[in-house]
């Protein structure tokens, strides 16, 4: 009888313990305790005199003291209808869009000189995303869950191997795990599990700097050693900005659920971001997504032809040089990208072969295919 008395005890502790430990972990994943925020995802009183290298936004003192310990982070974040309103991307100092497949969107989110606390859902890496992040410096973190990794030109995994980036900079979910990455059921009830995958920058940057990637590597080698920023300007004064405009484009015509319109307003010199007819929000921050510049990149768009479905895995040609538009200030100009590698950055030109000026803030990459059209008003 006692035997049983003692049994039936460590099975109601057990379990308490478990219950316990699921409590916290959805409390955890509620986003009430996973991290401590760095302080750099909204702006101090201090006077602005510190420019963020990513896109030339001003921040203050203390500011560019965090960002001073870290390095460029780019996190994967899906699009797909069930996995909006996302988490970070109000946060994020540059954000790269292309489909990654059958027209859904996703977002190569780029933060480093502010934080956000909830980023996701977080989903699988894509070969043209590799291009884009690699002209962020040296070793830049790169967040994903897993990848595509058929045999071929569309392998993700595969180039992240050949890169030397695996283990690396290459923050994977599978060989990181939990608690840089977990999954928050309550944030979208209803959805598939694959839309409930969740980090947060600080746990990201604090799993690189374990890596031995703060803001230099092992050998003392600072990120930024031969990377070189855009070119930044100031907004301009408001008697010098047009009343109104508005950017509007689809990727794909059978998927108008991630066709795009941007709205300007002119007193904040910023664009309102509309993503399938309905206003764009940030979960957490509790207000539309918007930036400063809009880019949009005509590339060309190919079927990787590796034994999946049309359309499931893709390519563009992201190297060399093509068509683009930067939309800002209320203004468009027609401009040609040019990119020599993937380890370098995508930058825009005039027709007299001058580098085109970025407005301070966040920059918005638009990747559509050669020949989509764009409607500006």
């Amino acid at each position: 009888m006692e035997k049983k008395y003692i049994a039936t005890f460590l099975v109601l502790f057990a379990a308490s313990f478990v219950i316990g430990y699921l409590v916290t972990v959805r409390r955890n994943v509620s986003g009430t305790t996973t991290a401590n925020s760095s302080g750099t995802n909204t702006q101090t009183e201090e006077p602005k005199t510190e420019e963020c290298p990513l896109n030339g936004e001003m921040y203050g003192k203390s500011n560019r003291t965090a960002w001073e310990k870290r390095r460029p982070l780019g996190v994967m974040v899906e699009n797909s209808t069930e996995a909006r309103p996302q988490s970070g991307l109000s946060s994020a100092n540059v954000v790269f869009e292309a489909v990654a497949e059958g027209g859904i969107t996703r977002f190569l989110s780029v933060f480093y000189c502010q934080d956000a606390k909830m980023v996701g859902p977080v989903r699988s890496a894509r070969v043209y995303f590799l291009d884009f992040i690699g002209g962020f410096g040296s070793y830049p973190l790169y967040a994903h869950v897993g990848g595509a990794n058929t045999p071929g030109p569309a392998d993700a995994l595969g180039q992240i191997e050949k890169m030397d980036w695996a283990g690396y900079n290459d923050l994977n979910q599978f060989s990181v795990g939990f608690p840089v990455f977990w999954r928050d059921y309550d944030r979208l009830p209803g959805v598939a599990v694959e839309h409930t995958m969740y980090s947060s920058t600080e746990l990201l940057w604090k799993k690189g700097a374990q890596r031995g990637l703060a803001s230099a590597d092992k050998e003392g080698a600072a990120w930024d050693e031969g990377f070189t920023p855009w070119v930044f300007k100031d907004d301009p004064v408001l008697e010098k900005r047009p009343k109104e405009q508005s950017v509007a484009f689809g990727f794909w015509d059978k998927s108008p659920a991630f066709n795009v319109l941007w709205t300007y307003d002119p007193q904040t010199n910023v664009y309102m971001r509309e993503n399938g007819g309905e206003k764009h929000m940030d979960k957490d921050m509790g207000k539309q997504l918007a930036t400063k510049n809009i880019v949009i990149l005509f590339m060309d768009e190919s079927d990787a032809q590796d034994g999946y479905d049309k359309g499931q895995h893709l390519l563009y040609d992201t190297l060399g040089s093509g068509k683009a538009m930067l939309i800002h200030d209320g203004k468009a100009t027609s401009a040609t990208w040019k990119k020599k590698d993937r380890f370098s950055q995508i930058r825009l030109y005039d027709e007299s072969g001058q580098e085109l000026e970025f407005t301070r803030g966040k920059i918005w990459f638009e990747l559509l295919p050669t020949g989509n059209q764009v409607k500006i008003v």
